[in-house]
Formats: structure tokens, sequence, C-alpha cells
């Protein structure tokens, strides 16, 4: 099967859908215009993938391959993909599942090796006019996050998710801890302060001033709790999501920050919950998620059976986010949504149908909402696996192995688009030039105050 080969000067002229704003927007950062995004006085609207492990290739240590990740930015670039979704930070542990190195090994001791990686891939997706949504921890175990903050501070060890004698319902218990314990919040803290005052070592730029990055994310999929039985009040939660962005915006009034949660699934299915963490003066917009495997709607083992209420959950739960968004008043984007190969296959080569027709409707109802002037700015799927691939026979990840788009713990190619599923790529970049061409538009004139 034929690779997809990128042609970069083409994916260049992709990008330029307004010639005239090409050179200027490399200048410039995306802002907030009511419910909808703005880039050198122009509509923003991206076709986006989440490339977590970007900083990782990029490093000069054992994780980085430098000629791989400028060639997977150019892959993309040639699919008109302009927003990457990166993994920014990540904790050193125990946990079996959770990745390494890590940004930070102990409290205070930073992988420079890693943090220089970052600079090299914000370097390169400067070059080719891509911007980055950076996210800064993590409720989950797989780049130890919240859980490993709170075994650090608390000199314990994380009870793992993998482990059968704990599972992810202790876990999501420890996790959430995270936000009672001041210790652990200002080792969250200082790694903010850390990170955003940063000087790049490839561009001279600090990050705060840098316009490859598009926005600071409080965390991945950020949540109060599996309940309220930790935290006891959801004002807990809404206390760090506020003054977490009022700290960023301190340090950085350039650049966009929200949450990184996956709705209404990471709000206890709660609108209230929703709505009151991104009323928060300091979040800029807000994001959802879309899983239908993990959330028991889909089974890619009985397709034919369980593919048309996936498509139709997916379709009212997007509709929902965007009828939350306009109430906000603010953008939203889909950052994160994904499905598995047929029959759950992970190797390159396996079917992709059901893949195919769930992409091309979410881009379908994507587009066409933008265009009807919803707020909704762009998409991430997950996630890009590129040229990546695992041989492992039970295809987890490990130290050494190659990265892809799948995190440590789940399967290696369980939601990974593969440089040769070239009917997905086909269907991601027809809707990566339609929606691209939305910046010549001038949507923004019903939201402008």
């Amino acid at each position: 099967m034929r690779r997809y080969i990128p042609f970069l000067i083409a994916g260049l002229i992709l990008l330029e859908s307004c010639a005239e704003v090409s050179v200027r927007e490399t200048q410039n950062f995306v802002q907030v215009k009511g419910i909808h995004f703005s880039l050198s006085g122009k509509p923003y609207y991206f076709g986006g993938t989440n490339f977590w492990y970007g900083a990782y290739l990029g490093s000069p240590g054992k994780t980085g391959d430098r000629n791989r990740l400028k060639r997977e930015l150019d892959n993309l670039i040639e699919l008109g993909i302009t927003n990457l979704r990166v993994c920014a930070a990540s904790e050193e542990s125990l946990m079996g599942r959770s990745i390494r190195p890590a940004f930070q090994k102990a409290p205070g001791v930073y992988d420079e090796e890693l943090l220089e990686g970052l600079d090299y891939l914000l370097a390169e997706m400067g070059k080719r006019n891509m911007k980055a949504v950076l996210f800064l921890n993590n409720y989950w175990q797989w780049t130890g996050g919240m859980a490993q903050y709170n075994a650090w501070f608390n000199k314990e060890n994380v009870p793992d998710p993998d482990d059968p004698a704990v599972g992810y319902g202790k876990f999501m218990d420890y996790s959430a801890e995270f936000y009672l314990n001041d210790k652990a919040m200002e080792g969250f803290r200082t790694y903010i302060k850390i990170l955003i005052t940063r000087k790049n070592k490839f561009t001279g730029l600090f990050y705060a001033d840098d316009p490859a990055i598009m926005a600071w994310q409080l965390a991945n999929e950020p949540r109060p709790g599996r309940d309220l039985s930790i935290i006891k009040t959801a004002d807990v939660f809404y206390k760090w999501v506020d003054e977490t962005a009022k700290l960023i915006h301190s340090l950085d009034p350039n650049h966009l920050v929200t949450t990184g949660t996956e709705g209404l699934a990471g709000s206890l299915q709660s609108d209230e919950i929703f709505m009151k963490e991104h009323r928060s003066k300091y979040i800029d917009y807000a994001t959802m998620h879309l899983w239908p495997k993990n959330w028991g709607w889909f089974n890619a083992n009985k397709a034919d059976e369980t593919y048309p209420r996936t498509e139709k959950n997916a379709i009212a739960y997007i509709n929902k986010h965007l009828v939350m968004a306009r109430e906000l008043n603010k953008p939203i984007t889909m950052e994160e949504f994904g499905i598995p190969r047929d029959e759950e296959k992970y190797k390159p080569g396996t079917g992709t149908k059901a893949r195919d027709n769930y992409f091309r409707k979410i881009f379908e109802l994507i587009y066409d909402s933008a265009a009807a002037g919803a707020p909704i700015g762009g998409t991430n799927f997950w996630g890009w696996g590129g040229t990546g691939r695992n041989t492992n026979d039970d295809s987890m990840w490990r130290e050494g192995d190659p990265y892809l788009g799948d995190p440590a713990q789940e399967p290696q190619g369980l939601n990974s688009i593969y440089d040769t599923d070239l009917s997905t790529l086909e269907i991601i970049k027809i809707h990566s030039e339609k929606i691209a061409k939305l910046r010549c538009k001038d949507f923004m004139v019903n939201s402008r105050k």
C-alpha cells in the first residue's frame, strides 16, 4: 500500500485560503470575539488533531526523532491540519501504564531534553503556521498527572488503576483529592510558571510571546471526580479552574486559556457543572470530547448493531454543547473524538469502515454548524499515529517503543490514524479544506458587541 506522501508547498497553499493574511498570521495570536475565534482580524476555523507526543519526538534525548517529527508535521500540513493538541507536562510515576521519561522527574526537577523537545516542536510548528494547544496536567494516569502530584507531596504511592485490587474507581477518587491538596497544587503552579516563562532555544521567544501557541489548557479531561464524594461540593472544582486560569493569564496575556474537559461526560452529566466551570472570566472557550466506545455506545465487534445509536448519540451530544456554548457566549472546540478500527483491530491495513462513516458524519455536522455561524471553532481528532508502528504481540506500549496517537494505557493503534489509512486521510483532508475556507467569510458580525 502506498504511503501518504507530503507535498509541503501544496500544503502551505492550502493554508492560505485567504492569501492576503498568510504572512501576517505568523505575527498574531488567536483571539476570541464573542462566540468565534479570530486571527489577524478574520475568523479562525481549523482542522486539527491530537499529537500529544510531539515534544517527545523533538527531544535530543532517547525519545527524540526530529526527522520523523518534521515528516509528521509535513504530512499533517498536506492534510490541511493546522492545529495540534500537545502534551506539555508529564510527571514521572511508578504506575505501570504511565509514559517515561517525564517532563518532571520529581517536584522541581525537570527533564531539560523534553523541554527542549517542546521548544523544537513549537519552532517547527511556527515555520508551518500551525497552532498548538498545550495541556498542563492530566486527570488520568498515563502522564502521571494529578494523582502523581498527590503522591509526591503525600509521600506515598499512587493507587495504580491497572492493579485489579485497585481499579479505576479508587484511582479516580485519588486524583480528585488533588483539588484539596494545597502542596500538590502549589507544585503544579510552580511548573506552570516555569513553562510559561521559558525562553525557546530555537526561536528566542518566550513561550508567553510565541504565536505558535493558541492556548493553554488546565489539564487533560479534568473533572470534579467520579462523583462529589471526595471534594464534597463542586465549588472546590470551580475554584481550581478559576484560580489556575487566572494565574496563567497573569503570566501570559497573549494566549487563550481553556479547561480540557470532555464536556458533560466530564461534568457528572450536569449542565450546571459544565456551565459554571466555563463561566469563569479567565476561561476563554469551552471544550468537548466524544468517546462512544468508552461510553458504551459502540462495539466494534457489533458495528452493524451499535453504529446507528452511536451516530445518533454523537449528534445529540455535539448539538447539546453548541447550545450551551452559545449561552456562555464563548466558542467551543471538539478537541477529542475517535472510534476503533473494524473488529477493534490495531494494525495498519485493517478495516476502517465504521471509523470512516463516523468521521464523515462528525465532520459534516461540525462544518454545517460552523457555516451556519454556530460557536464551533474546530476539531482535533484522536489521534495522529502517522508513521509510528507497534510490533508487540499485545499491542501495548513499552518504554522505548515508537509513539502512536494512543496513550500508554490503551492498545497502540486503538484510535490512531496511520499514514496508510488512505480512505480516512481523504475524509480528513476534505474536511480541513472546507473548514479553512470559512476563514474567508465574516461570521463574526453576529458576535460583535
